[in-house]
């Protein structure tokens, strides 16, 4: 570049802010002024340093900056911007302003991945949402570190170009760079899927009848659901086997729960998309930070959103703090979490099937059978208020487990994971046939609206909902829910829609009645 001259460069990066990535455009420009190197755009601290990284990454392969100023500045500039994830797209904007490379290859191309000093490129955590977030922008083409392909890949529509080092980047926009031996790509293992995990069977709970039968409505349509009853009666049994009666993930929840797992560090690429519904029990002394998500800076995320499509267990649940119980009613009707931090407020997906199980009182024989509480009656009443009427009145399903009388045990096993599991497939279908176009897949989904309107059903069918709610026994929240339950029923008993009977019983699974074994 000669004296007086001046270059832009421009090039995509994303911001990857919780589990949203947000599209950034990189420009440099070269020009006269004080020799430097500025960089501005909220940037936090790792991110300021890429001066020295992209500096001598540039220099690695003989591109010395100038004697101008150079200043890149990644916008928006209202967007803090965090991590070495940047630091390709600052050199592609760079050489594009020094015209050493194609611009318009580059400005149609978004870059993640961080540069070390001998200029290869290094992986960075989060590609797969990263990715998803560019094919979603309208950005197709994806320059990634080769360590990242296998995750990259695993999103549809992206067209992905892997970079061992600065070099390929170059040859990406046409550059002409000799291969030393040095960048020769690692061969990666193969995309293998893994065999379906082994689950607690149904089969190992004795007696519980009612107890199943719930959670199989449950399974059926994404029911939220508190168990209730003394110790060993079976709660944490039926709960830890829930999973194993869902179905697999779509292809799109599956991208989105393979996305948190990748944000948490927690992915495997080699294994392909997650398949199965996680599945997330934290004990009953997590902190909010470890349940919510929380941290300083930029909040970090929970279990909650780690259990995103899945089922959040929470065993013992009383025994959890009152603000973790409580926080738990945001997501719980929007699927999201929402946490404000001093560097900015984070988004992370919580659309969860929470489950909860708890004993009538601290000592656990409130109520039971052949034991006596030892609390008193203020002590009892302070227990069972842990939960709230709020939180509780967005719990579909309540039911009270009761312990398996000697006459249950012996008698011969119920039906297995397997059997419930077929049954629950079915109801699937038939809500994803319902349900087609409209956003939804499971009744849980289905809007009070929508149930109340385009597929009412009629009064003599709500006849017993409709004065529950006129005798106070209902919010509209709760009538919403029981509709919601009703319509499970139906659909796994094969029938086109509920009747009186089904409405009766998705009453009765809300009123937590003692549900004999």
């Amino acid at each position: 570049m000669n004296e007086g001259e001046s270059g832009l460069g421009r090039t995509s990066a994303m911001a990857l802010i919780g589990f949203g990535a947000h599209l950034v455009e990189v420009e440099a420009h070269v020009g006269a002024g004080v020799p430097g190197f500025a960089m501005v755009g909220t940037l936090d601290r790792s991110l300021q340093e890429a001066r020295d990284r992209v500096r001598a990454a540039l220099a690695r392969y003989g591109f010395a900056l100038p004697p101008h100023r150079l200043t890149v500045n990644l916008t928006p500039a209202s967007l803090p911007k965090a991590g070495s994830g940047f630091d390709a797209a600052i050199a592609v904007a760079v050489l594009a302003a020094l015209g050493k490379l194609g611009a318009a290859s580059a400005e149609g191309t978004v870059h993640v991945g961080e540069l070390g000093l001998d200029g290869r490129l290094r992986p960075v955590p989060g590609v797969l949402p990263v990715v998803l977030a560019a094919v979603r922008a309208g950005k197709r083409r994806v320059v990634v570190p080769h360590a990242n392909l296998a995750e990259a890949r695993l999103v549809p529509g992206a067209e992905i170009v892997p970079a061992v080092g600065l070099a390929d980047v170059l040859r990406a926009h046409g550059g002409d760079v000799p291969r030393e031996d040095d960048e020769r790509p690692v061969p990666l293992p193969p995309i293998t899927i893994p065999p379906r995990p082994v689950v607690p069977d149904l089969r190992d709970v004795a007696g519980q009848s009612g107890g199943r039968a719930a959670l199989e409505v449950a399974a059926a349509g994404g029911h939220h659901l508190l168990l209730s009853g003394p110790p060993g009666a079976g709660k944490t049994m039926l709960a830890s086997r829930l999973p194993g009666l869902l179905p697999d993930l779509d292809d799109d929840d599956a991208v989105e729960v393979t996305a948190v797992h990748s944000v948490v560090g927690a992915l495997d690429p080699s294994r392909g998309l997650v398949r199965r519904p996680p599945f997330e029990s934290p004990h009953h002394s997590a902190s909010a930070a470890a349940v919510i998500g929380g941290g300083s800076g930029l909040a970090s995320p929970g279990a909650a959103s780690r259990a995103h499509h899945g089922v959040l267990f929470l065993d013992e649940a009383p025994e959890f703090s009152r603000g973790v119980i409580e926080a738990l009613r945001q997501p719980l009707e929007s699927g999201q979490l929402v946490l404000s931090r001093s560097r900015g407020t984070v988004v992370f997906p919580a659309r969860f099937q929470l489950v909860l199980a708890a004993n009538p009182g601290r000592w656990g024989w409130a109520g039971g059978r052949g034991r006596r509480c030892r609390c008193s009656a203020s002590a009892l009443m302070a227990y069972q208020n842990k939960l709230s009427g709020p939180l509780l009145d967005r719990v579909d399903l309540q039911v009270e487990v009761l312990p398996v009388p000697l006459a249950q045990v012996g008698l011969g096993a119920g039906e297995d994971t397997a059997t419930v599991a077929t049954r629950v497939r079915r109801a699937r279908q038939a809500q994803r046939e319902r349900w087609e176009g409209t956003g939804w897949k499971t009744n849980a989904a289905a809007p009070g609206p929508a149930l109340r309107a385009r597929w009412r059903l009629p009064r003599s069918t709500t006849r017993l909902l409709d004065q529950a709610l006129d005798l106070g026994v209902l919010t509209l929240r709760g009538y919403d829910r029981v509709l919601r339950v009703a319509w499970s029923l139906a659909d796994l008993d094969g029938t086109a829609g509920p009747d009186g009977d089904h409405v009766g019983r998705a009453l009765l699974l809300r009123q937590r009645v003692a549900v004999a074994a």
